[in-house]
């Protein structure tokens, strides 16, 4: 272990990660929002930033973005990509960062995922089991 590195100094860098990350979020969500990028694109989707996870060093920031419908998804994520350099620099004007992080951009599947559970637990299959489990309580 490096000598400049104290016992329980990852929590605290980890903290300092989903910190930055928040941060990073509510500054992007409002760029989009304000219809700041000059892009035909982003300027007819709303998109919405659910998370933003950094990395350690906190030069890397993987933005989870879901446009409101789910369409238009690889169009978007497209149109992020070109505008990275003015989001980068837009967001690292607001953020008070040593380093603007570079950003990546990734369709959140939190939401399908979820709605596909919720379908998968409305399942006759499923109810029949609930049902069973619960009588035998």
């Amino acid at each position: 272990m490096p000598k400049h590195q104290q016992k329980g100094s990852s929590s605290a860098s980890a903290q300092r990660q989903l910190r930055v990350g928040e941060i990073m979020r509510h500054a992007l969500a409002e760029i989009l929002s304000q219809g700041g990028v000059h892009d035909p694109v982003l300027e007819t989707n709303l998109i919405t930033v659910p998370e933003v996870r950094m990395s350690p060093d906190l030069k890397l920031a993987t933005v989870y973005v879901m446009p409101l419908g789910g369409r238009n998804t690889e169009l978007v994520l497209k149109a992020l990509a070109t505008n990275k350099g003015f989001l980068r620099t837009e967001a690292a004007r607001r953020v008070n960062l040593k380093f603007a992080p570079d950003l990546r951009f990734r369709i959140d599947e939190r939401f399908d995922e979820a709605e596909r559970i919720e379908k998968l637990l409305r399942t006759p299959a499923v109810q029949r089991d609930l049902k069973t489990d619960s009588d035998e309580n």
